[in-house]
C-alpha cells in the first residue's frame, strides 16, 4: 500500500523557525567545520530541524505493530510498500479517536515529525488519526450531504443576500478560539464601527452540535443581528464533525437571519458550508466578506460630501438670486396699506348698494306674493267653484230634460212601429196562424189529409185535423 505525505499549516499561525534556523545551522556548520558535535548536540539540532520543517503534516499508510501499554499511549508503525516510520500518540490525544487502530488498517495520521534524542529514532508524533479513504465519518458525511441535497437545502434560490453594510454581526464560535480573534482583527482593520456580539458555543466534541443549535436559536430570538457567522478554525474531519451534524444543518436552514459558514481552512468542507447562505473559506475571509473597506467607503462619503456641498452652494446661489429679485418687487407697506384701505372703502360702498338692491327686490317679490296669495285665497276660490257648480247644475238639468224628451218621442215612435208589425195586430183584424209540428203553415202543400194542426186566434187556439187539402 503506497503512502503520501502532505504538509499543512498549524492551527496557531506563527513564523516558522525553519526559515531562521536552517541558514544559521548551515552557517554554524561551516564556521565550526573542524569542531565536532556531540551526539546529544547532533540529535537536538536534528530534532529542532525536523519539528520546525514538519510542524504539521498528514501521512497516510498502513498500521503495523500497534501497541497500547498501561500508560495509555499508543505506539505503532506506519508503512507502505517500500518504507515505514515509527509513530507515537499520547494519551491526551488518542482519547478523541473514535475507532481502535488495528493491524493492517489503512489510516490518515496528522501530526509532527520529531526525533527521540535518547535513541536517535526518527518518529511521527500523532495528534489525530482517522480511517483513510472513505471512513465511517466520511461515509456519514456523504450520506447526509446527499439527503439534504435531495430535500433542496442546498438550492441556490434559497440563499439570501448578505447585507452590504451589516448593522450588527453575531458570531457563533468558541470565545477563546483563534477564529474569533481572526474575525475581530479583520473587522477592526477594515470597518471597526460594525458592532459584533459573540454567542459562545463549543465547536468540537459531542456536546458541540447541541450548543451550536441553541446558539442559533438564541441569536434568532434576539432579532438584533442582520447576519450571523458560524465557524471555527481548521482541524481534522473529526474535529469539524459538529458542523456536519444534521441538527446543525437544519437549524441554519431554518434561521431567519442570513448565515455565513466559516469552518476550517480553505480545503475543508462541511455540511454547514452547503446549507449556509454563504460559504467563507476561513473565518478571516468571512469577516472580509461582511466588512466593506473603510477607506473605500470613506472615499465614497467624501465624494458624496463634495457633491452635496456643490449642490448646497448652487441652491444657495439660486435662493440668493431669487431673494434679490423679490426685494426689487417689494413695495412700501404704507402704500400697500393705503391701497387696501381704498379698496376696502369701495367694497363697502358696493356692499351697501347691493344690500339696498336686494331689499328692494325682496319687497317687490313680497308684494307680488301677497297679490298672488289674495287671488289664490281659499274663500275666493270656493266662491268661484260654487258659482261654476251652480251653472253646471242648471246646464245639466236642461240637458237631461232635453235627453228625456228625445228618448220619450223615440220610444213612442218605436212602440207604433212595433204595433204595426206585431202578429197580435193582424190577429185582431180576424186573421189566424196555423202551425203543424211547431212550424207555421204558409202553403197548403205543407199539409196532407189527416194531419193534426193548431190554429192561433187573437184570443185562444184550436186543435184541428185536416180532412182535405185544395191546391
Amino acid at each position: 500500500m503506497s503512502g503520501r505525505i502532505t504538509t499543512g499549516q498549524p492551527e496557531l499561525i506563527c513564523p516558522t523557525m525553519y526559515d531562521q534556523d536552517l541558514p544559521s545551522f548551515l552557517n554554524q556548520g561551516s564556521q565550526q567545520e573542524n569542531q565536532p558535535l556531540t551526539v546529544t548536540e547532533l540529535n537536538s539540532q536534528a530534532r529542532r530541524l525536523l519539528e520546525t520543517r514538519f510542524a504539521s503534516i498528514r501521512v497516510e499508510g498502513e498500521i503495523s505493530g500497534f501497541v497500547k501499554p498501561a500508560s495509555g499511549h499508543w505506539y505503532f508503525t506506519l508503512k507502505d510498500s517500500s518504507a515505514q516510520i515509527r509513530c507515537a500518540m499520547f494519551k491526551g490525544r488518542n482519547r478523541s479517536v473514535k475507532f481502535l487502530p488495528a493491524e493492517g488498517k489503512q489510516v490518515l495520521v496528522r501530526g509532527r515529525v520529531s526525533l527521540y534524542e535518547g535513541r536517535g529514532d526518527y518518529q511521527l508524533i500523532a495528534d489525530h488519526v482517522e480511517e483513510a479513504g472513505v471512513g465511517a465519518l466520511q461515509r456519514a458525511f456523504e450520506e447526509l450531504k446527499r439527503k439534504l441535497a435531495a430535500e433542496g437545502l442546498f438550492n441556490t434560490e434559497n440563499k439570501r443576500p448578505l447585507p452590504e453594510l451589516p448593522q450588527h454581526i453575531g458570531v457563533i464560535t468558541s470565545p477563546t478560539g483563534a477564529a474569533i480573534r481572526d474575525i475581530l482583527a479583520v473587522l477592526k482593520r477594515r470597518f471597526p464601527t460594525i458592532p459584533v456580539t459573540v454567542i459562545p458555543s463549543l465547536v468540537q466534541g459531542d456536546a458541540a452540535a447541541d450548543e451550536l443549535v441553541n446558539a442559533l436559536r438564541v441569536a434568532n430570538q434576539s432579532q438584533q443581528f442582520d447576519v450571523l457567522i458560524v465557524g471555527r478554525g481548521g482541524g481534522s474531519l473529526e474535529d469539524l464533525w459538529p458542523f456536519n451534524e444534521e441538527k446543525v444543518a437544519r437549524a441554519i436552514a431554518a434561521s431567519a437571519t442570513p448565515v455565513v459558514s466559516a469552518v476550517g481552512h480553505e480545503i475543508d468542507f462541511t455540511i454547514t458550508d452547503f446549507v449556509a447562505d454563504y460559504r467563507a473559506p476561513t473565518p478571516s475571509a468571512a469577516a472580509e466578506v461582511l466588512s466593506p473597506d473603510r477607506m473605500e467607503w470613506l472615499s465614497k462619503v467624501q465624494f458624496f460630501q463634495r457633491k452635496l456641498n456643490t449642490l448646497i452652494q448652487h441652491k444657495l446661489q439660486i435662493s440668493a438670486q431669487a431673494l434679490d429679485n423679490s426685494s426689487l418687487r417689494l413695495r412700501n407697506p404704507k402704500d400697500k396699506l393705503s391701497e387696501h384701505s381704498q379698496r376696502l372703502a369701495d367694497l363697502d360702498i358696493r356692499l351697501q348698494q347691493a344690500i339696498r338692491m336686494q331689499l328692494q327686490m325682496q319687497q317687490s317679490s313680497l308684494q307680488k306674493s301677497q297679490g298672488s296669495l289674495q287671488q289664490n285665497s281659499p274663500k275666493h276660490r270656493v266662491s268661484q267653484i260654487k258659482s261654476r257648480l251652480e251653472h253646471r247644475k242648471e246646464t245639466l238639468a236642461t240637458l237631461m230634460q232635453r235627453v228625456l224628451e228625445r228618448k220619450a218621442s223615440k220610444f213612442q215612435n218605436l212602440c207604433g212601429q212595433l204595433t204595426t208589425v206585431s202578429p197580435l195586430a193582424t190577429l185582431s183584424r180576424g186573421y189566424s196562424i196555423t202551425r203543424s209540428g211547431g212550424s207555421v203553415i204558409t202553403d197548403s202543400e205543407q199539409l196532407n189529409p189527416g194531419d193534426q194542426i193548431e190554429t192561433l186566434f187573437k184570443e185562444g187556439k184550436a186543435d184541428m185535423q185536416v180532412i182535405s187539402v185544395s191546391r
